[in-house]
């Protein structure tokens, strides 16, 4: 492996332990809230439906409380997690259970549905998509009238949900809070097809490449293709549980006409799996495919050095032979050749018939 391969797997290592790495202390009190100073600052966006629509970013959650009460239907949309003031408002607004805002902040939590007296928690991991190996946790609470959504940094992929809203456009305008959760659910499924696409055709062109010609850095490409596809494997999978939980169970939130449409989630899920199982088995073969075709590669020069050094076997006997320098009158055994005007072609002319003959014959027996 290259240098640069090497501080990049530093690098990706690095960043993979600090999203993982979990504030709170073993035997600390549960429902403990404890803020990463390097979270994003809080923003809340809100969506409001009802008679009128109302979209609007604030910092003052005070306000929330009269727009929850004069709109049927509120989107309460908390982007960033650096304000722990802003968190606990929230929680005591919305009487939040302690275990859902630790939840929220140690954002380390798979995909998992948790239903309360009062409401429903629902986490995903929506992955980035520059870096399939790095994903952000995604809190949603539905509770009455309300559905609060917790999101580590800008940026995420319900902007055409967004775009629908204001728009009053689809059934999500109009069906109550549940839809909208499953319509949120369903966007951040979907939004691991094009990251796979994009895997898979890197997979078929870098097959292509190896079939035509093998190079030191395809086995690092590959590498680093199937820690892609772990990495989306281990964060899609628990949300198959998630929402078939959410599908099986009689949970009261969720309706029955919301039940079918997540169904066709759960197949989005299957789908995602199956595909990504596929590619690492794939990508498996791959790797036995370069070591073969570098093995294949080396035997081809080992068989061409070998037949080189075989014809030359008999040449350097020759070679050998004639090179004694042996004196005639001095040496009892007696080499005319030595004396020959044409001794110098004629042992190059043995060696010449021998160097042919093996040549012919390696050629008859298809080794060369």
């Amino acid at each position: 492996m290259t240098g640069a391969c090497k501080q990049m797997a530093r690098k990706k290592t690095t960043k993979l332990k600090k999203s993982w790495k979990r504030r709170s202390k073993p035997g600390d009190a549960p429902g403990l809230i404890l803020v990463d100073p390097a979270a994003a600052p809080t923003i809340v966006h809100v969506i409001a439906l009802g008679e009128n629509f109302l979209e609007k970013e604030t910092r003052d959650v005070l306000e929330l409380d009269s727009i929850t009460a004069t709109y049927q239907r509120v989107w309460i949309d908390v982007v960033g997690l650096g304000s722990e003031a802003t968190l606990r408002t929230l929680a005591n607004m919305y009487h939040l259970h302690p275990l859902v805002i630790e939840d929220v902040v140690n954002v380390h939590q798979r995909a998992k549905v948790e239903e309360f007296d009062d409401g429903l928690f629902v986490v995903a991991r929506m992955v980035d998509g520059q870096d399939p190996t790095v994903t952000e946790q995604l809190s949603m609470y539905l509770k009455g009238n309300v559905l609060i959504s917790f999101q580590e940094r800008p940026g995420d992929c319900w902007e055409p949900l967004r775009q629908r809203l204001r728009q009053r456009r689809g059934k999500v305008a109009i069906n109550d809070l549940d839809y909208l959760l499953y319509s949120m659910l369903d966007a951040v499924v979907d939004s691991y097809f094009p990251i796979i696409e994009h895997i898979v055709e890197q997979v078929d062109h870098l097959e292509m490449e190896i079939t035509e010609q093998v190079r030191t850095e395809q086995m690092s490409r590959i590498h680093d293709m199937r820690g892609q596809l772990l990495a989306l494997r281990r964060a899609i999978r628990p949300h198959r549980e998630m929402i078939n939980e959410l599908v099986r169970d009689s949970i009261p939130q969720i309706h029955p006409e919301t039940r079918v449409h997540l169904r066709d989630c759960y197949d989005h899920v299957i789908q995602v799996i199956d595909t990504v199982d596929t590619y690492r088995e794939v990508t498996s073969d791959l790797r036995d495919f370069y070591l073969s075709s570098v093995s294949n590669s080396m035997n081809e020069v080992m068989k061409l050095l070998t037949i080189i050094s075989t014809i030359f076997i008999p040449l350097s006997f020759v070679a050998g032979v004639y090179g004694m320098n042996f004196d005639p009158e001095v040496s009892p055994w007696n080499m005319p050749e030595l004396k020959w005007r044409f001794g110098y072609f004629y042992s190059l002319a043995i060696m010449g018939v021998m160097a042919g003959g093996l040549l012919i014959y390696f050629r008859r027996r298809r080794w060369i």
